[in-house]
């Protein structure tokens, strides 16, 4: 059987948000076994499973990510949506718009300290839509 489900998440600020709790209320009850994969309509964001404990985590991954893919390089081409908008690709390519999670219990199987994050690249990139596919 498969089920699915449209999320529209609010507006975040450029960063990592965890988006776990928005996931599960959007699809409600779980089976008893399965598997959800969470789709993400967007270029310039991105999705990841990482530690939910420590919000020092997320800090760090957002400086490393600017690190790797920073603003205004004279090598960009893809200039004209703004300084932010070439890098969030960038980082959108390297973190995915997919995940699979396996369900058991009628939850989702993370780990002790795993959350599913949003990986906001950009300034102002306003809400964001999930389809999440529920199989049993």
């Amino acid at each position: 059987m498969t089920e699915q489900y449209e999320i529209v998440l609010p507006p975040f600020s450029r960063g990592f948000h965890l988006i776990t709790r928005y996931i599960e209320e959007g699809i409600g009850s779980l089976p008893d076994k399965g598997l959800v994969n969470i789709f993400l309509h967007h270029t310039s964001a991105g999705l990841m499973i990482n530690e939910n404990a420590d919000p020092s985590v997320r800090k760090d991954l957002g400086s490393s990510f600017d690190n790797i893919a920073p603003e205004r390089m004279p090598y960009y081409t893809h200039i004209m949506e703004g300084d932010d908008d070439m890098p969030a690709h960038i980082k959108s390519a390297l973190t995915g718009v997919s995940l699979n999670i396996p369900v058991a219990g009628g939850r989702l199987k993370l780990g002790t300290w795993q959350g599913v994050f949003l990986g906001e690249f950009r300034d102002r990139g306003g809400s964001r839509r999930l389809t999440v596919t529920v199989y049993s």
